[in-house]
């Protein structure tokens, strides 16, 4: 392997880690608060990647950079607030206090529900939209010739993501509300926080999280039925390595995920498949509670 070759493959695990990060995050987050694992967070990716790619075919045309990016984000936003307030207010909040094993089977099928509609929707037929990627050009970094897009827009809105979530839940009154719900849900409305509004801006925050990695990577590859399955996979596998509920501890398990499977390409390609799933059986096999997660102590 090559110096080439390593520097390739440390850039491309940069962009998956980033991606990866996005919607891992809002997976974590609507479990720190909400207590539930949404399986059907892997459709928010999706649906957030098909509607920027269909909103940068109609708005978004010649070299304009600011209006692929505006597609991209708006697809996002406007995907990942109508699906989060759906979700939450018809179904999350009706589930929060029924047996887990019940939760996880029942976002499951809005998880299936929701593949379904996206065939109905948008077909079959793989859709991919290049403009931001076309539009933003080519960096040299050595030898190695790499997309502007992928290099430096995927790492930094991931960064930028990661640092806002992490102020707003230290400085600001919402944050604050969060963390007091995410510590004991009854103490908090006890103490006058409107829990059903928390978990409700929490989870379509979470949404939009997961639709706006769909939305960035819908520039970078072709989106086919399947490929909310595929994320949701990855992004299971980046929380438990981390632990649940731990948004820093997301951020560092995305990149040694994404750097693993990348180095993989080029090292092992036959296992590249495999590689995040090792890495989460070796770690949960050391710490079965997740390498950032902390012993909570047990309520009476």
């Amino acid at each position: 392997m090559n110096s080439s070759m390593i520097v390739l493959a440390l850039l491309d695990g940069i962009t998956q880690a980033a991606l990866l990060a996005l919607v891992a995050l809002g997976l974590t987050l609507i479990f720190g608060v909400m207590r539930i694992v949404n399986v059907a967070h892997g459709s928010f990716y999706a649906f957030g990647g098909y509607a920027a790619a269909k909103l940068s075919a109609l708005i978004a045309t010649g070299e304009s950079i600011p209006m692929s990016l505006f597609a991209l984000l708006l697809g996002a936003l406007l995907m990942g607030l109508l699906l989060g307030a759906i979700i939450e207010a018809g179904l999350v909040r009706r589930i929060l206090n029924i047996d887990p094993v019940m939760q996880l089977l029942s976002t499951f099928a809005v998880f299936m529900i929701l593949e379904d509609l996206q065939r109905l929707i948008w077909g079959s037929s793989p859709v991919s939209v290049t403009h931001a990627v076309d539009s933003m050009g080519i960096v040299q970094v050595g030898d190695v010739t790499y997309t502007a897009y992928q290099l430096i827009l995927l790492p930094l809105a991931a960064v930028l993501v990661f640092a806002g979530l992490r102020w707003s839940l230290g400085h600001t009154r919402f944050g604050r509300q969060i963390m007091a719900v995410t510590h004991h849900r009854e103490v908090a409305t006890a103490m006058g926080v409107n829990a059903k509004r928390v978990g409700l801006l929490t989870f379509c925050l979470g949404a939009v999280m997961g639709t706006l990695g769909g939305a960035l990577a819908s520039p970078t590859t072709s989106l086919v039925p399947g490929i909310g399955g595929e994320m949701m996979v990855l992004s299971f596998a980046v929380v438990a390595v981390a632990g649940l509920g731990q948004i820093t501890g997301t951020a560092v398990a995305a990149l040694l995920i994404g750097l693993g499977r990348a180095f993989s390409v080029y090292l092992l390609p036959e296992l590249e498949v495999l590689v995040p799933y090792l890495i989460m059986l070796v770690v949960l096999l050391w710490r079965p509670q997740g390498l950032f997660a902390v012993a909570e102590s047990r309520r009476v």
